[in-house]
């Protein structure tokens, strides 16, 4: 999917052949005796102000992507081009430029805040660090950011166990955005709010967007909420995107089982209305230390064919703009 090392137009992020595998140690020597896939080579891209949901099942390999190409944990292959440079190959002095282009919000909001300080020297640390205001220019930026995402600025001297957890995810969503970045991944960071919670903070997210033209890597297993906030979705499977395209479409159209699978789960609040056939996955997902042959899909898929057992789909576009790895297609 992505064509050249050079950075295409209205593209901000470019992932290709990403992997991430966990060497598997045993004995005193540490030997390597096997690898944990979990990421198996995933390609797909960002556009500028785009948001771009990822689902799938728990231990799909959905959080660890976002790491890697944060590079929060190091590839084992493949390219992440930002804005055209590779950052894969990048130590860390090189990476420190575009630290500051990419930021991070993560699932439980209060393990990822320094209980030990307040919630004005969390949001305003990064500032510091990259050299770009302290003193009083610093608490002036705090405050702004604060303000944005609707935390009073009185606020700034209490400490992460005095807000909620809506308070505290607001939190880290400033501090995510004090380095004004271009790229920011969200790991999931609604899934441990109540529900009423959950949709303030995804709106002021999308109103954030809006305003500071940001660009999300959107990571959820709640489809419900990527249909809300995602222009397309990407759905992984064991360490492998199964299927992408634009929302409409996905939840109109799917193409892979598993994204009819997973579509035919979703809860309808109008019980007066009719939905389609649930279908029921057999079995249970299979490790990611030994995955299938084949299509990594075929032990639990309804339409499995002799050759899904040893070939592995190509990952091609089937309609414009709709890609799916599916021996059907």
């Amino acid at each position: 999917m992505v064509e050249t090392a050079q950075k295409t137009k209205g593209r901000l992020l470019e992932v290709e052949g990403l992997k991430k595998h966990f060497p598997i140690k045993q004995g005193v020597l540490g030997r390597a005796v096997g690898n944990v896939y979990a990421v198996d080579g995933i390609s797909f891209y960002i556009n500028d102000g785009e948001t771009l949901g990822m689902v799938g099942e728990s231990g799909c390999g959905k959080s660890t992507a976002g790491k890697t190409i944060l590079k929060l944990i190091e590839p084992t292959a493949g390219k992440i081009m930002m804005e055209g440079s590779d950052l894969a190959p990048m130590n860390k002095a090189a990476m420190r430029p575009f630290r500051r282009e990419m930021q991070m919000i993560f699932q439980d909001p209060y393990s990822s805040l320094n209980p030990r300080m307040s919630i004005g020297n969390i949001v305003g640390e990064p500032l510091v660090i990259h050299g770009i205001a302290k003193g009083k220019e610093k608490v002036e930026r705090t405050t702004k950011l604060l303000e944005k995402v609707g935390i009073l600025p009185e606020k700034m001297d209490s400490f992460p166990h005095e807000f909620s957890g809506g308070q505290r995810q607001r939190i880290s969503i400033a501090r995510a955005l004090a380095l004004n970045p271009k790229l920011i991944i969200c790991d999931e960071p609604v899934s441990a709010l109540d529900v009423s919670i959950q949709a303030q903070v995804l709106n002021l997210m999308m109103d954030l967007q809006q305003d500071l033209g940001l660009t999300y890597l959107f990571i959820a297993h709640d489809l419900a909420v990527v249909e809300h906030i995602s222009h397309r979705v990407a759905v992984m499977y064991l360490g492998k995107i199964v299927e992408l395209t634009d929302k409409k479409t996905l939840f109109k159209n799917p193409l892979h089982p598993y994204t009819e699978a997973l579509l035919s789960a979703v809860p309808i609040p109008n019980p007066s209305l009719k939905r389609g056939k649930r279908i029921i996955l057999k079995g249970d997902v299979p490790s990611p230390i030994n995955p299938p042959s084949g299509c990594h899909f075929h032990t639990r898929c309804p339409y499995v064919m002799d050759r899904c057992k040893t070939e592995v789909p190509p990952f091609k576009e089937v309609e414009p703009g709709h890609w799916a790895s599916c021996h059907l297609r």
